[in-house]
């Protein structure tokens, strides 16, 4: 038998409400000019990665004459002249349009790249060894051999069109 004692004792649960919860929170922003914001936002990096992608597949180049010249500094000096002289000139038709660059040979190939690197560093400099060094009977000393592997290296990176 139940004990009647145990059914006249009101269960303390059963008077119990649940408290309502609150909306959920949106990640949406709540006023205009937030979600301008957001969008200018948003906008402004889409902007910066395209341009970003854009500037590294225009300097495609440089990369690769800078790899390239990395493996022509470990050839032996009789062809590292001619070498060098081949990869500036290439990297220069990449650069720049073939009818402005191809025809230039001597004194005129060194002032244009004087004129692309702000400097006189070509025709005054170590760089002269570009336009005579293929066509000349004697190599350059270790001096003038890192000073234009040097020279063509900052051309490379910070020529200008």
């Amino acid at each position: 038998m139940a004990d009647p004692q145990s059914s006249l004792v009101p269960d303390p649960v059963a008077g119990l409400i649940d408290i309502p919860l609150p909306r959920e929170v949106s990640l949406w922003p709540q006023t205009w000019p937030a979600r301008v914001a957001l969008v200018l936002v948003c906008a402004g990096i889409i902007v910066a990665a395209w341009r970003f992608a854009r500037t590294w597949r225009a300097n495609r180049y440089r990369r690769e004459a800078l790899r390239e010249l990395k493996q022509i500094t470990q050839m032996p000096s009789h062809e590292l002249a001619m070498q060098l002289s081949m990869l500036v000139r290439r990297t220069a038709l990449a650069a720049f349009l073939r009818e402005q660059v191809a025809p230039l040979s001597g004194t005129a190939w060194l002032a244009f790249l004087d004129r692309t690197s702000s400097g006189t560093e070509f025709s005054c400099g170590p760089g002269r060894w570009l336009a005579s060094a293929p066509y000349a009977r004697t190599e350059p000393d270790d001096d003038q051999r890192s000073a234009l592997i040097a020279l063509i290296c900052r051309w490379i990176r910070g020529h200008h069109a």
